[in-house]
């Protein structure tokens, strides 16, 4: 049979991060060291109370069926603590559940867009950013994020004509790949923008536990006018350490949920009880180990930025996220070359920048996954190769 497939996959191409697997199985293949810092998949465990919530509740037979709706004990852990981490006030109707930020960022543009709409997106920024909306329809405007202006847009350089055609923008801070924070005041310019232009704001807040320097990571909610203009998106994945558990939320302005909730209770009966209760064992247990784990990450940025930079290769301090963004050496013009020739020579995998937007070529991404010792150890390979001569 010739099979037709749709014109959306035109748009995907194969995943960098499926080349560099495939790359990485050539080196084990050929029994050489590998060191993959290229996925942000922790390496740290969840707690205990959260795998024995999960546990007990399985054992529960009940708990097998469809739970359709987000339990009230859940809406309740994340109202508690919202209030008690970010001091925001939220009700139940400002809270969904959805399996995983990417699923939430995929489905959001069909609730908000119609064909044409435009949508703004940062270069760089996450992939997922700009997949959601194109399978919206919509018409996707990058805005930049340029180092000079510590990667934070510069909204008065948005045309007008493109402003009062938007729908949403998508913003997310701490701000992987490029690992910058936002400003307090960031925040208040951008509502202010957003009420001007009639624009919603969604924000992904996938990172603000992993914030360095003594600095604590906020949210968009805590501003005054943010839920007038929009959404934010907090992940336990990174935080507990629970990516496969595949749980986030909404929470924000209760219009733009109540049809969010209308959309996806077409497409899904609601997140197994099991891991709700594994959700809110995380929301309502002790968070001594989310510091720990902040502070560890932070030992691991400290040694491959600083480790880095000591043997020629200068690359800045990450200020949050679990990931290093760093300019490529500057005998080279393709950070996807360079990756290439890194993991031949070093054995060493990070992410090419132009995975991340046309403003990612000349930098690449480390991903903060292998402990101290072992980040030592690959920096001493990157120096013994001759890389960087």
């Amino acid at each position: 049979m010739n099979f037709k497939f749709s014109d959306n996959l035109n748009y995907f191409q194969t995943g960098i991060f499926n080349v560099l697997n495939d790359k990485k199985d050539e080196l084990i293949r050929n029994n050489q060291k590998v060191f993959n810092l290229s996925v942000g998949t922790p390496d740290f465990k969840p707690d205990k109370h959260v795998i024995n919530a999960l546990i007990a509740s399985a054992q529960n037979t009940d708990n097998w069926k469809y739970s359709l709706v987000d339990s009230e004990e859940l809406l309740k852990a994340v109202c508690t603590y919202y209030k008690k981490r970010f001091n925001v006030e939220i009700t139940n109707n400002e809270i969904m559940s959805i399996y995983g930020s990417q699923e939430g960022l995929t489905h959001i543009g069909l609730s908000l867009c119609d064909k044409g709409d435009v949508v703004l997106v940062p270069n760089p920024g996450y992939p997922i950013f700009e997949i959601g909306p194109y399978l919206s329809g919509a018409d996707i405007v990058y805005y930049s994020l340029l180092p000079e202006n510590n990667y934070l847009p510069d909204l008065k350089s948005i045309p007008e004509d493109i402003l009062h055609k938007t729908k949403f923008m998508l913003v997310s801070y701490p701000l992987n790949p490029v690992c910058a924070c936002a400003t307090p005041e960031f925040y208040d310019e951008l509502i202010s923008f957003a009420k001007k232009y009639n624009i919603i704001i969604v924000h992904d807040n996938a990172y603000s536990d992993i914030v360095y320097d003594e600095k604590i990571g906020g949210s968009f909610l805590a501003h005054e006018g943010a839920k007038d203009v929009g959404v934010e998106f907090y992940s336990l994945s990174k935080s507990f350490n629970i990516t496969g558990a595949r749980v986030s939320f909404v929470i924000g302005n209760s219009e733009i949920i109540k049809h969010f909730k209308m959309l996806r209770s077409q497409i899904d009966y609601g997140i197994f009880t099991p891991i709700q209760n594994a959700a809110i064992a995380a929301l309502t247990g002790p968070q001594d180990s989310v510091k720990k784990h902040c502070k560890e990450y932070e030992e691991r940025r400290n040694a491959l930025c600083r480790g880095l930079t000591s043997i020629g290769w200068n690359v800045p301090d990450s200020q949050g996220t679990m990931f290093v963004w760093a300019p490529i050496p500057s005998k080279y013009a393709s950070s996807y070359k360079f990756c290439m020739e890194l993991i031949e020579k070093t054995g060493v995998i990070c992410t090419p920048g132009n995975a991340f937007g046309t403003l990612g070529e000349g930098y690449v991404r480390f991903a903060l996954v292998l402990p101290v010792p072992v980040i030592n150890e690959a920096i001493n390979r990157i120096k013994d190769s001759g890389i960087l001569s």
